[in-house]
């Protein structure tokens, strides 16, 4: 197959195509998954969760995060469900006290298997007529993709553009210079004021003769 750029067989087409069935294929799956599940208490997230504690072995919860590629927060209460139905336990974790490992108990390998087995009948049926070599290439182009696009999620956002320069504007036409008023004339100073003269004192008032108590002499 020729791979031209742009065209309907080049590599970014086709990749195109690929990620516009992966979503729904993704639901489709899960779907599927639910009616397997039916019965068990799980949901298809938990049932992720204790496929990968039987494939890998214990882990602490932020592990398993890293692994599920999802935040802390859902994988802990996946992990608590899953420790009420009885199907993990925590164990002693020798790197870190205060984050126990999480392992599959007796029953919830039990339950995983049985999964097992029912889940590669379903896909025997489903791949019949494919050939394992193509299942291969698919497996090792989605594994690429998936390397090549967390990389680029994890890429540092690129620096804006710098702003443009400035263009010269247009000089603007200088304003006349006004014309200075006149000077004001200083007022006239104020005659000062003549003092008035200052009142004569006033005359006493006679003081009254005491009284004797006699009319007249």
């Amino acid at each position: 197959m020729s791979v031209t750029e742009g065209g309907a067989d080049s590599a970014e087409h086709l990749a195109y195509e690929v990620i516009r069935r992966l979503w729904p294929l993704h639901r489709t799956v899960v779907r599927a998954m639910e009616r397997e599940l039916a019965g068990t208490g799980l949901t298809a997230g938990q049932h992720a969760l204790l496929d990968a504690l039987r494939t890998q072995g214990p882990r602490a919860v932020p592990e398993l995060a890293r692994t599920l590629e999802l935040d802390r927060q859902p994988v802990q209460r996946w992990v608590n469900h899953a420790a009420e139905l009885g199907l993990v336990e925590p164990a002693p974790n020798p790197a870190h006290r205060r984050s126990p490992l999480i392992r599959l108990t007796p029953e919830g390998s039990e339950v995983m298997n049985s999964l097992r087995r029912s889940e590669a009948a379903g896909l025997r049926r489903v791949l019949a007529g494919v050939p394992a070599a193509e299942v291969a290439t698919t497996l090792r182009v989605l594994d690429r993709l998936g390397e090549e696009f967390r990389a680029l999620a994890q890429d540092e956002p690129t620096s804006p553009a710098p702003a443009p320069p400035e263009t010269s504007r247009t000089p603007q036409t200088p304003r006349e210079p006004q014309t200075p008023s006149p000077p004001q004339k200083p007022r006239a100073a104020r005659a000062p004021r003549t003092p008035k003269a200052p009142r004569a004192p006033r005359e006493p008032h006679p003081t009254p003769a005491p009284h004797t108590g006699r009319h007249g002499a």
